[in-house]
């Protein structure tokens, strides 16, 4: 395979996506275009920012291209006269008739161990889901989520430490090594795929911002799984005297449950905990409505009477 001669596309948007770009720049591949989601204003001014794969493709002289609907607008992808697309994490459904545009098809590279977490927040949902392993898979695209062949995997291990800032870092590296090691391969023809087995898939969908509100009727391992899929952005939260309170880091205690769900039973110099179903949480940082992130022996100084309070 000739990296020099071989025409890519790349579609993709965040900032592993733009990690990913660069590596495979730095590689030797030849871009002939990026296909990203529009620039969104940020601030309270509402400044257009350029996503992360843009800074990327304009700091090596990579044409752009932010479609708003790519279902509607992809003929110019016939005009790059792309061999292979490669995608990572782009934002759209991409149609039938920009995936038969490339001679080598079109290749994606999913944030999870396919067939389980198809979908839109694959490496929030294995931290909610308390998983111990994850890890990316170079895929075919077809015209429906996530449901093509697999042509290999790369698994990355969760730490007890990780939450979606951390993991989201792991799972770029991942995704560097994979396209790097695999793509010469496929294009070689030594990659044959294989399908899914449809009996195993799972699904996870964006995830809403009503869902940032911890709901308590999970059990105290689901809401620090929440909590870690959560953190450092957006954010989970529940409200203490009509205040919403982020929580950007927890553990689990222990496995009592001799209190009401919500309460707080210990805030002092050594700690922060609630009840919850199922056992008792540690809250180690969070950050109060107006306030900036803390750990929790300055929230404590700063908010007397917490003990019994009731978080809702």
């Amino acid at each position: 395979m000739d990296k020099e001669n071989l025409r890519v596309v790349f579609m993709g948007t965040p900032e592993i996506s733009a990690s990913v770009f660069e590596a495979m720049i730095n590689d030797g591949y030849h871009f002939v275009g990026l296909i990203a989601q529009p620039d969104r204003p940020i601030g309270r001014k509402g400044e257009l920012e350029k996503v992360p794969t843009k800074k990327i493709a304009e700091a090596y002289n990579i044409p752009v291209f932010q479609p708003v609907k790519i279902r509607k607008e992809y003929e110019f992808v016939k005009e790059l006269n792309p061999d292979i697309i490669i995608t990572l994490a782009y934002g759209q459904i991409v149609p039938q008739g920009l995936l038969d545009i490339p001679r080598y098809g079109c290749l994606n590279l999913h944030g999870s161990l396919l067939p389980k977490y198809r979908g839109a927040a694959p490496i929030q949902y294995a931290l909610i889901n308390n998983e111990k392993v994850t890890g990316m898979t170079l895929m075919e695209m077809v015209d429906k989520m996530d449901a093509g062949r697999m042509y290999a995997k790369k698994e990355v291990l969760i730490d007890e430490e990780d939450n979606s800032t951390s993991l989201f870092k792991k799972m770029a590296v991942a995704a560097k090594e994979l396209i790097l090691e695999s793509l010469p391969l496929y294009i070689d023809g030594k990659l044959k795929g294989e399908e899914q087995d449809e009996s195993q898939v799972s699904f996870c969908p964006t995830i809403k911002p009503e869902q940032e509100k911890l709901d308590l009727s999970l059990d105290v391992y689901k809401i620090n799984g929440w909590i870690k899929g959560l953190a450092d952005h957006p954010g989970a939260y529940l409200y203490l005297d009509g205040k919403k309170i982020k929580i950007y880091k927890s553990k689990v205690l222990n496995e009592i449950t001799d209190h009401e769900v919500g309460e707080i039973i210990q805030a002092d110099k050594h700690a922060l905990i609630v009840q919850f179903i199922k056992g008792q949480l540690q809250i180690l940082e969070l950050q109060k409505e107006g306030k900036n992130r803390m750990d929790y022996k300055s929230f404590v100084n700063g908010n007397q009477g917490l003990l019994g309070k009731k978080f809702d």
